[in-house]
């Protein structure tokens, strides 16, 4: 359902694209052996950033950015998980419409107000959309001798611009009211679904690691500051 292409942003800026793809939800361990792998350990490199995502829900796609929070999206992937087929269909439609998803944080709190949508599945046009409110909802009271004449897809048009509805390729999707901010950021995440920690070195691994800093910093000293030679008199 989503995945992130987690790259190494020291190893990116010294010109090498070193990354790999984390599957939502994962664990510690996952994180941590992919870290690993890619180089970031916590001495040497310490900062990542996500070039790439791979997801099957319309729209989210472009809702996320480079410097996500690897413990927001394992949350958000959790709580995906939890919804039904109804749910998720309505968390689709309210993302490919643009509603409460200009941020991670919006679709986290998204998926705790989806009671504030009603959802028609099957509905994706104007004409099953008036032939629902006249004959199932009745909204409107139309004579059963007018009803072979009566236009539903004018109907159904104004409904969905007056109720600013939203199809997808699933059904019809309505804002009802109500949102409320459930989630106000990384502290609101339960412990249970942070998974964000660096790899655990061992103590040879982490010599390793401080002498190739200690050797960078005396290379990069050199540059800026070589010997000068002086001519024998």
């Amino acid at each position: 359902m989503l995945e992130a292409y987690v790259t190494n942003l020291g190893k990116y800026n010294e010109g090498y694209l070193i990354g790999e793809y984390l599957s939502f939800p994962t664990t510690t361990e996952e994180v941590q052996a992919l870290l690993k792998r890619i180089g970031i350990d916590g001495v040497r490199y310490e900062e990542i950033f996500i070039t790439d995502y791979e997801t099957d829900i319309p729209g989210l796609y472009d809702c996320l950015g480079e410097y996500e929070s690897i413990d927001e999206l394992n949350y958000l992937a959790e709580l995906l998980d939890d919804l039904n087929k109804s749910e998720m269909d309505i968390f689709c439609a309210a993302v490919e419409k643009g509603e409460h998803s200009g941020s991670i944080k919006d679709m986290i709190n998204l998926t705790q107000n989806l009671d504030c949508y009603d959802f028609y599945p099957g509905v994706t046009d104007d004409e099953t959309l008036g032939r629902i409110y006249v004959e199932d909802i009745a909204a409107i009271e139309v004579p059963e001798h007018l009803l072979p004449y009566f236009d539903y897809e004018a109907y159904g048009r104004d409904i969905r611009l007056e109720e600013d509805g939203h199809y997808t390729k699933d059904g019809y999707v309505l804002y009802t009211g109500g949102f409320r901010e459930v989630y106000a950021g990384r502290d609101d995440i339960p412990d249970e679904h942070r998974v964000f920690s660096m790899p655990k070195l061992t103590i040879r691994e982490q010599m390793a690691a401080y002498k190739e800093i200690i050797g960078r910093s005396s290379l990069e000293a050199e540059r800026k500051h070589p010997t000068k030679e002086h001519d024998d008199r």
